[in-house]
């Protein structure tokens, strides 16, 4: 399993994190409705295919396409070998990081610990995907792989994780 620590040293959530503490409040509760936050939050970003900073990922290389149409019956017609109408809607379709399980998208998730939640995914190339890498460094890839992070707090989560301290700060849960 690959891990990926982000750590938040945002002065509001902080800030909120204290207020609760200070409560006494147990803060398991609170750390379950974040990971299932950022977990949705996470699994969105494969959809729009963006970091948590709104980027757009790297789109897929030419060797990624070409494995792809490759396993696929009808990507080529017959006769010229030329993209068939389906291999020409499956290149367009294509989105970064999703392959054919959706493995990687579909299986983000968290776990509450005492004094905070991990948000993650068990793929043992998740951390390949989100950091990128070069042939030069990693002989066994087919070719480089650019960075595209998926984990992170996105302005909308910081705003989502404040919301959940202020409610559970103030019992609304």
């Amino acid at each position: 399993m690959s891990t990926v620590t982000i750590e938040i040293h945002d002065q509001d959530v902080l800030a909120a994190f204290n207020r609760l503490a200070a409560a006494n409040a147990n803060l398991t509760p609170a750390f379950r409705a974040i990971g299932e936050r950022l977990a949705e939050s996470t699994k969105r970003r494969f959809e729009t295919s963006t970091g948590p900073d709104g980027r757009r990922w790297a789109p897929n290389s030419p060797v990624t396409i070409a494995a792809m149409l490759a396993r696929r019956k009808g990507a080529f017609r017959k006769g010229d070998g030329k993209l068939s109408a389906k291999g020409a809607g499956l290149v367009m379709a294509k989105k970064p990081l999703l392959g054919e399980s959706k493995a990687l998208s579909t299986g983000i998730n968290y776990r509450v610990v005492a004094d905070g939640v991990f948000v993650g995914s068990p793929m043992q190339y998740a951390a390949m995907q989100h950091f990128g890498g070069s042939k030069a460094e990693f002989p066994n890839l087919w070719g480089d792989i650019p960075a595209r992070p998926f984990l992170g707090v996105s302005d909308q989560d910081r705003g989502d994780i404040l919301e959940i301290l202020q409610n559970h700060l103030l019992g609304q849960k």
